[in-house]
This record gives C-alpha cells, sequence and structure tokens, in this order.
C-alpha cells in the first residue's frame, strides 16, 4: 500500500487546536441550545418537589456558564490555530476579519451579545429590571446568529455529525417555542403569531439556504476564504479524513475547508 498520502495526511492536516476549535464549538451550541430552551420554554413554571425551582434555575445557570467557557475555549484556539488569519479583534469586532469576514463576524456578534448578558447579569442589582430583561433577551437572538456562524465556517459543516447535530439543535429550539407558544394560547396572540412566524422564517430560510450554500460546491471561495488558503483546504481536509486515506490508500476527494 502506498503510504505517501498517509504521511502526507499526518503532516499537512489540521493541528489540535483544529480540532478543539470545531469541538468546543460544537459544545457551545449544545450549551447554548439548552439554555435557550430552558428559558423559552420557562421550565420553572413545571418545578416540582422532585425539581424545586432552585434547581431549575442553577441548571439554566450553570449551562450559561459553561456555554461562555466553552465559547472562550472556541475564540481562544481558533486566535492560535495558525491555519487562517484570524485575531482577538476579529472575534470581538464583527467584519473586520479577512477569513470569511461575514460569516467569522457573525460568531462576534453571538460571542458580544452573550457577553452583554454576562456582564448585565453580574450588574443587575445596579440596573433596573427592565433594562436588564431587555438586555438578557439578547441571549436569544445569539442562538441563531451562531447557528449561522456555525453552518457557514464550519470547515465540516458537511460532515454527516455536525450537519446531524446543527438540525438537531434546531428541532429543539423549535419543539420549546410551540411547547411555549401552546401554553396559555390564544392569550398575548400578537406576540405568539409573532414568535411563530420568525420561527418559521428562519427555518424555511435555512433549509433552502443550505443546499446552494456550505453543502453545496466551492464553499470555501464562495464564503471569503482568503485566495492564498484555498490551495492549502484540501491538505487540511485529508487528516480529517485519514481512515479513508488509510483503508483505500488514496486521499479524500472531498472539498477541504477551514
Amino acid at each position: 500500500m502506498n503510504v505517501s498520502p498517509i504521511l502526507h495526511a499526518a503532516t499537512t492536516g489540521p493541528s489540535a487546536y483544529w480540532y478543539l476549535t470545531r469541538s468546543s464549538g460544537a459544545v457551545t451550541l449544545l450549551l447554548l441550545t439548552l439554555t435557550l430552551t430552558l428559558g423559552v420554554v420557562d421550565v420553572r413554571r413545571f418545578s416540582s418537589p422532585a425539581w424545586p425551582r432552585f434547581v431549575v434555575d442553577s441548571l439554566h445557570r450553570t449551562a450559561s456558564l459553561l456555554a461562555l467557557a466553552f465559547l472562550a475555549i472556541h475564540i481562544l484556539t481558533s486566535v492560535l490555530d495558525s491555519f487562517a488569519p484570524i485575531s482577538l479583534i476579529d472575534a470581538f469586532i464583527p467584519f473586520t476579519g479577512t477569513y470569511r469576514p461575514f460569516w467569522l463576524g457573525l460568531g462576534a456578534v453571538a460571542s458580544d451579545l452573550m457577553l452583554a448578558v454576562l456582564i448585565t447579569s453580574l450588574l443587575r442589582r445596579r440596573m433596573g429590571h427592565a433594562t436588564w430583561r431587555a438586555t438578557h433577551w439578547l441571549a436569544y437572538a445569539s442562538w441563531p446568529i451562531a447557528l449561522l456562524h456555525g453552518f457557514g465556517t464550519g470547515s465540516d459543516v458537511k460532515g454527516t455529525w455536525l450537519l446531524a447535530l446543527s438540525i438537531g439543535c434546531l428541532i429543539v429550539v423549535i419543539a420549546a417555542v410551540l411547547v411555549r407558544i401552546a401554553d396559555g394560547w390564544p392569550r398575548d396572540i400578537g406576540r405568539r403569531a409573532a414568535a411563530l412566524g420568525g420561527t418559521g422564517v428562519f427555518t424555511l430560510g435555512l433549509l433552502l439556504w443550505l443546499p446552494g450554500g456550505p453543502l453545496g460546491k466551492e464553499w470555501a471561495r464562495r464564503s471569503g476564504t482568503p485566495a492564498n488558503l484555498l490551495g492549502h483546504s484540501s491538505a487540511s481536509s485529508s487528516r480529517s479524513n485519514i481512515n479513508s486515506v488509510v483503508s483505500t490508500g488514496e486521499p479524500s476527494s472531498s472539498e477541504g475547508e477551514k
């Protein structure tokens, strides 16, 4: 068996930072989905002697803090990974980078929204409840933006595991919105209809965009990957498909993206 493709994949493929960036991003999305779901459903209303309200509140708070912790890991490893030119400024100031600027910028927007929620929560006693509540709603906006960021910048977005995880999170959030809308219907029907309509429009738009977007051809180029990195992207994908190389003796032919 020709071992040169294996050696090539091992020496030119993604670094440990790449794997940490992708895994921490996936975990952040899962935790953010859990946080959003608990907030949308408002599970405190379903507290019981077995699950008292303070336990539910603690779960919500812990999930939020863990999401921020994994977000920090995601940002740090993205900056440390030498493949793409991503700086700390790019991670917090939207649309200023050179690597997939729009999609990376969405990640910066989501990060800033999450940080705003954290800071206002810490300063809650010094702020009016209305101001804190309005800012807290930003957590809801950060979720769809983070989902789009993951689809737009994810190098393995076509991978079954990541696609299934992302769609699974979408289904969970849709279910949470439907549960919240159904509870107490038709009270506040205007707001409930707006929430239902917004969720439907976002979901439909996402499903229509994906086939021609991240799941389509040449997404690395179309998404704004710098030209000097496009030639190295196939090499980056080789290591992530090393099992295919070992079994066939040939490099993967899938489109490589960082």
